[in-house]
C-alpha cells in the first residue's frame, strides 16, 4: 500500500486492470530489488503474498510476474576438518549411546525421522551383510543402506548395552530407547547431534550431518543414481543439488585468481 501511494498507483489500478495491475507488479519487484534491497527469496516471498491477497479477493493472482531465480549452491554440510573434528569427539563420547546416534547419522545420510522409526529389527551389525532397513522413509519408499565399519561397530555397542540395561524391561521395538525404555523421538536424537556438535564447537543438526554424507559421496565421484538410491531420493534433481559449488567452493576459485 505504501508503494502504491507513493507511486500514485491507486488500488483500484491493481484489483480492476489485469495488464495494468500486471505492471504495476513488476514496478514493485524492481522497487523491492533495487530500493528496500530485499533479498531474492524475500522477493518473491512478497509476490506470493500478493498473489495470495488478489485470490482471497476471488481475482486471478499476478502469476505472470516473473519470480526471481535464487542462488544455486549445495546445501550445509561439513567441512572436511569439521567433519573430522566430529568424528573424533563422537567416537569418544562416554555413552554409547551418544557414539550411535552421530556415527550412524553422518555415515549413513538417513534422515532424522527415519533413525528416530528404526527398529531393532531393522538393524543388522553380524556377518557381512551390516545395514540398516529404512522400511517407510520419504514418500513411503522402502531402501536398505549399507554400513561402515565405523558406524556399525558403534551401532554394535549401543545393542550391546541397550540389551543388558532393558534386560529385565518390557520395552519398545525401537532401537534407540530413552531410559524408560521407550522410542527416542526425533528431537532427542537431534539434541545429541547437537551436544556432540557443541563439544567440538560446530553449530549444526542432525541435516547437516546428511547433507555432509551425500555431498561425500557426490564430490568423491560416486554415481548420482548411487547416492539417490542411498539418499532415497526419488527424483535426481534433489541429488544434483549436492554437486552444486558452496560458497567456500566460490571463494577458493576466486582466490586462486591472485
Amino acid at each position: 500500500m505504501d508503494f502504491l501511494a507513493a507511486s500514485n498507483s491507486g488500488i483500484e489500478r491493481l484489483l480492476k486492470d489485469k495488464r495494468e495491475g500486471e505492471y504495476i507488479l513488476r514496478e514493485y519487484k524492481r522497487y523491492l530489488k533495487q530500493s528496500r534491497k530485499f533479498a531474492p527469496s524475500s522477493v518473491n516471498a512478497s509476490l506470493t503474498a500478493i498473489d495470495h491477497f488478489l485470490g482471497s479477493l476471488g481475482l486471478p493472482p499476478g502469476t505472470k510476474v516473473a519470480r526471481e531465480d535464487l542462488p544455486q549452491e549445495a546445501p550445509r554440510a561439513l567441512t572436511p576438518d569439521e567433519q573430522k573434528r566430529f568424528v573424533d569427539v563422537a567416537q569418544t563420547r562416554r555413552r554409547a549411546l551418544d557414539r550411535a546416534v552421530p556415527l550412524l547419522l553422518i555415515y549413513t545420510g538417513i534422515r532424522i525421522g527415519e533413525c528416530a522409526a528404526l527398529d531393532i529389527a531393522d538393524v543388522s551389525v553380524a556377518g557381512r551383510k551390516s545395514q540398516i532397513i529404512i522400511r517407510s522413509g520419504k514418500g513411503d519408499r522402502y531402501r536398505e543402506v549399507p554400513l561402515n565399519e565405523n558406524a556399525r561397530d558403534a551401532v554394535r555397542e549401543w545393542i550391546l548395552e541397550r540389551n543388558n540395561r532393558f534386560e529385565e524391561m518390557e520395552v519398545e521395538d525401537a532401537l534407540f530407547l530413552n531410559p524408560q525404555g521407550r522410542r527416542m523421538s526425533a528431537t532427542s536424537l537431534d539434541r545429541i547431534v547437537r551436544k556432540t556438535g557443541e563439544a567440538c564447537g560446530i553449530d549444526l543438526s542432525a541435516h547437516v550431518l546428511r547433507h555432509s554424507c551425500l555431498t561425500n559421496l557426490v564430490r568423491n565421484g560416486h554415481d548420482l543414481i548411487l547416492v539417490a538410491e542411498i539418499g532415497g531420493h526419488k527424483r535426481l534433481e534433489t541429488t544434483r543439488r549436492y554437486a552444486l559449488p558452496t560458497r567456500m567452493d566460490k571463494e577458493r576459485a576466486l582466490e586462486s585468481l591472485l
